[in-house]
């Protein structure tokens, strides 16, 4: 559509986020831009936005993070909007959070309920004078929404008292140890330290800046998708996307973006092909491989694997997040609960053991036709033993359905304590480590929504381009079962920099 308000235009419209009938399914339409303000050089991005298996209640909710992108040059390169602190318009039954840097907002139920949100007409003020956009330019948006889980502030264990590889325990016994605040922490074996036995450097102290999951903060509800990383690169420049893939982006149409051959299950592929420094490739999802591009079975809500650590933080910086760490990681997975020795994200210490087979392969409503229980639609995790000939990941959310009407609705779905899926499984997270110094000195600071030239997260306390200070939690579809443990920390300070099949990434905002 196109509109014209006074001297600015809004040209072409792009959906981002996913666009399903699961829990997966945050879909964004009607986008515009209304209302500018050339005296004070503002205007409204206006949407509508609907998502299902939306909840709230006293504990905590989810919503989405929303951000704009917007051009100048015609699409040729993207930058990242700056939202006013206030004057946003709110649909009735909406609540909508602006952070003090202006880089998105958070919409959520303003009231206790749950079901499928559809809100008509947002609007969010758009000061684009701060982002030094003329007056008569013309303006194309993007507006990009991405499925969040709240996180309360809270005290909680790390550490089941289990036997998990590195597990975290306190100081002189095999006891979890409490996180009782955001201070440092001393790292050491003796009685009120933290210590772990493998895969760190058993020094410290974790200092006070260190996010340590104690505070509030919002996780990702999914492991980013192929269709968030597809839309991801395809508002990039041609050196950017040539860092953030595996193959040239003028290669041929057809060619993988991140595995050249679509192989274990990754179909984003080169749909036109771009320039050599100049213009840049359109990316598309192509889990078939034939020459139809975005199909509704071509795997656009299968979790990204090939993500190396630079990939994840490029993403976080790009949509204003910023990585998790291993012990927010151990908070979203377990919540303020006892630990349960050797426990997976549901809270118990089982899992399913038989292998799946696929009901509707790579489409939106992708599910599971066999498992553990005999059950059709049942299952709870992704690891060796049940991923059989199935050769990759599955659909993000993909176990949401089976908690319906049962008792024991986390352990069905695999859910972490607060609603985040896919904490144990699927694919190894990368969070920052406490293992070593690089890690430790990680503040948490913010991604901007800007990369460098070249592609790179530009956050100058992140772990970076060698991935020190990074690690992998929370197993993935190859490993044993016992690495899916939330307190596993058999790998957890690793700095490989590969694009593996195995590994995706999860973001985070406080």
């Amino acid at each position: 559509m196109r509109t014209i308000l006074r001297s600015m235009t809004l040209v072409a419209l792009s959906l981002f986020g996913f666009q399903t009938a699961f829990a997966n399914d945050v879909v964004v339409s009607n986008s515009t831009v209304t209302g500018q303000d050339a005296l004070n050089h503002v205007a409204f991005v206006q949407f509508d936005i609907t998502w299902d298996n939306s909840f709230r209640d006293v504990i905590n909710h989810d919503a989405c993070w929303v951000f704009v992108k917007y051009s100048t040059d015609g699409g040729a390169t993207w930058r990242h909007a700056t939202l006013a602190a206030t004057g946003h318009t709110e649909p009735s039954g909406s609540k909508i959070d602006t952070p003090a840097d202006g880089k998105g907002v958070f919409i959520y139920r303003d009231a206790d309920g749950s079901g499928t949100n559809t809100w008509n007409g947002v609007q969010l003020k758009w000061d684009y004078g701060a982002d030094s956009v003329a007056d008569n330019a013309t303006v194309q948006v993007k507006v990009i929404a991405i499925e969040m889980v709240y996180i309360p502030e809270a005290a909680f264990s790390v550490g089941s008292g289990g036997g998990e590889a590195g597990h975290f325990f306190e100081g002189g016994g095999n006891n979890p140890f409490e996180i009782t605040s955001e201070a440092a922490i001393t790292v050491g074996n003796s009685a009120g330290q933290l210590f772990y036995s493998s895969d760190g450097d058993q020094t410290g102290p974790i200092p006070a800046a260190f996010p340590k999951g104690f505070d509030a903060f919002y996780m990702m509800k999914y492991e980013i998708s192929q269709e968030q990383y597809k839309d991801f690169l395809n508002c990039l420049t041609y050196d950017q996307q040539n860092t953030r893939t595996a193959t040239s982006p003028d290669a041929s149409a057809g060619t993988g973006a991140l595995k050249s051959n679509n192989s274990e299950r990754n179909g984003i592929d080169i749909q036109t092909p771009g320039t050599a420094s100049t213009t840049p490739a359109l990316y598309g999802n192509n889990l078939d491989g034939d020459t139809n591009f975005n199909e509704a079975d071509d795997g656009q809500n299968i979790a990204c694997n090939f993500l190396n650590w630079m990939d994840g933080a490029a993403y976080a910086d790009w949509a204003g997040l910023r990585p998790m760490t291993e012990l927010e990681f151990e908070k979203a997975c377990r919540g303020d609960q006892t630990p349960v020795a050797d426990e997976f994200a549901w809270g118990t210490a089982n899992i399913a053991s038989s292998a799946y087979t696929l009901a509707n392969d790579g489409a939106a409503n992708e599910d599971i036709a066999t498992n553990y229980s005999t059950t059709p639609g049942v299952g709870n995790a992704s690891y060796n033993t049940t991923d059989g000939s199935i050769n990759g990941p599955l659909r993000v959310g993909i176990f949401a359905g089976n908690a319906a009407n049962t008792t024991d609705q986390r352990v069905r779905s695999g859910a972490g304590f607060y609603g985040n899926m896919e904490l144990s499984g699927n694919l190894w997270e990368r969070p920052v480590t406490i293992g070593n110094v690089a890690g430790r000195l990680f503040t948490g600071t913010l991604g901007d929504g800007s990369l460098s030239a070249a592609g790179n997260a530009t956050n100058g306390d992140w772990p970076g381009t060698n991935a020190v200070g990074s690690g992998f939690r929370g197993g993935n579809w190859v490993s044993i079962s016992i690495n899916a443990r939330v307190s596993d920390r058999i790998i957890a300070a690793s700095s490989n920099t590969n694009r593996n099949n195995s590994v995706g990434f999860r973001c985070v905002r406080p």
